[in-house]
This record gives structure tokens, sequence and C-alpha cells, in this order.
């Protein structure tokens, strides 16, 4: 094999495991473990490398102490400080516009670090019906919309099958679309729980903003978080719920779907979508009448 093809081979590697992403201007070895006191690190920085003796692989092996994986439901230093940041913030704007540019200008989440842009909604904001999905992935992260390329294109055929379009200028006929985490997380991995923390004050407030008549939660991400359980989205599937807070008149009706993504792989589920669509429908045909 060249090397120019075992450089490219080499790039698909990284792509295929979901690093994707340059983030620094050198590669950090994030698992060496670090130095026992400043006093050391400086003698290391200091030591002439000539005498320095290089390890044996046997001696590696002995030193080398792989840091724990952190558990699923733990928050990274000052994940909690930003929660509650971003509750203030998103309870002093009154409109979507000061909604959109308080997501704009925040930097509690780090996802923001590594995406290209900041995902915030699409389709008319004054729909009957709001949907809110996962995250971003690569296609919306370039354009900085939800729900493009083949799963945008497999959600539009959805509702437009009930008379609904995002382009719609109608409300009675219009959809309005979001996702639950504004920013790509790297290599399309699913967000953690402090990420999901971090923005949902965010989503709350975007749907007391908008104010729809239902709201739709696509995927187990979204359902799970907003609904507050534990159960699996073939569980909460087309089951209505409610969704409240303090500011909101009334409760809002609830009806979780399968992601468009889930359903591309796995078509045989569309006939659970389908009569998921139909009792959204016939939900929203009863609120007009």
């Amino acid at each position: 094999m060249s090397q120019i093809h075992e450089i490219q081979a080499a790039l698909e590697w990284h792509v295929d495991v979901g690093a994707d992403e340059a983030i620094a201007e050198a590669p950090v070895n994030r698992l060496k473990p670090p130095a026992h006191s400043m006093q050391e690190a400086l003698a290391r920085i200091e030591q002439p490398q000539a005498q320095q003796a290089p390890q044996t692989s046997a001696q590696m092996n002995t030193s080398f102490q792989p840091p724990a994986p952190p558990s699923d439901d733990q928050m990274p230093l000052g994940a909690a400080e930003a929660s509650q940041e971003a509750r203030r913030i998103a309870a002093a704007c009154d409109t979507l516009e000061a909604l959109e540019e308080a997501i704009q200008n925040f930097e509690g989440c780090p996802l923001k670090r590594t995406a290209k842009n900041t995902v915030f909604a699409a389709g008319n904001p004054k729909a009957k019906i709001m949907l809110i999905g996962e995250a971003p992935d690569t296609g919306e992260d370039q354009t900085g919309k939800p729900f493009v390329n083949a799963t945008g294109q497999l959600l539009d055929r959805m509702f437009e099958a009930i008379g609904l379009s995002r382009d719609a200028d109608k409300p009675d006929e219009a959809i309005y679309l979001t996702n639950i985490i504004f920013w790509r997380p790297p290599g399309n991995r699913p967000p953690s729980n402090s990420e999901l923390a971090v923005c949902q004050p965010f989503v709350e407030r975007h749907i007391e903003l908008a104010k729809p008549d239902l709201l739709v939660y696509a995927g187990a991400v979204s359902a799970k978080t907003l609904l507050q359980t534990g159960q699996g989205i073939t569980k909460l599937r087309g089951k209505w719920h409610e969704f409240k807070t303090d500011r909101l008149e009334a409760s809002i009706p609830v009806m979780p779907i399968f992601h468009p993504s889930f359903l591309l792989q796995s078509p045989a589920q569309k006939k659970h979508a389908w009569a998921d669509l139909l009792k959204i429908k016939a939900e929203l045909n009863a609120a007009t009448d």
C-alpha cells in the first residue's frame, strides 16, 4: 500500500469512529496520566532529551493507568451552574427572536465549541403543531436548520400526508420544527445528560413562547427528556401525554413518534408512524372544530 493510500485509510478510519472534527492545532494524549506534582512536571521539561531513558514496553504497560470512565448520569464540573444560568436567561426572553439570540450567545454548553452552527428552528413559528427532534446531525450543523437531507425529506413527506408543511403560511397547515439540542455532538453521538440539562430550559421556554396547540416529540431523546421518564420510545409512541409549565395557562397535548432517521433504518415501523400521524391529524381537527 502506498503512503497516500495509507493516509487515506487512516482518515477514513477516524471518520468511521466519529473523529471527524479538528478542535485543536495539535493532538493531545488525554490518556496520559498527569504529573504527580508541579516540581516533577518542571523537572521533566528542564531535563535534556538525551538524559531521558526510553521506557520499555513492559514499563509503559506497568505505569499506564487509564482513567475511570464517568458514570452515565455524572455532570461535568460547571454543568449544574450552566443549567441554572440557562434557566435564568431563558426566563428573561419574551419573544422567539430574543430567545434565538440568547441561545446564539450562550457559552454554557461545550457542544457549541465544536459545532459549525447553532440550529434553532425551521418552519412557521405560528403553526398549531410544534415538533421537537433530537440533536443536529452533520447536515443540520452545516445549514443551521433542523431536519435536512434524507431525514428531513422523509419528515416532510410524513406530514404532507396529513396536510401539513414547514413552508405553509397558514398556521392550520404549517408545522414548526426544532431540536432538544441546539449544537451537533461530535461524531453525531447521542447527547449526554449534562448537555440535555443545559439545553432543556431553552427548549421549555421555546414551547412557552411558540404556544402550539399540539407537541410532537420525535425520537427517544426528546420524548424521555421532556416527559421525564425512563421508558423507551416504543412504549411512549402512539399514546397521548401532556406538557405543562407554570407559565402556560393550560397543558399541551403531546404525541411521541419514531424519529425519521430510525424509520429510514427500520422501514417496517412506518406503519406505526402512519397510525401516530392519523392520531395527530384527528387531534388537530378536534381542536379546530
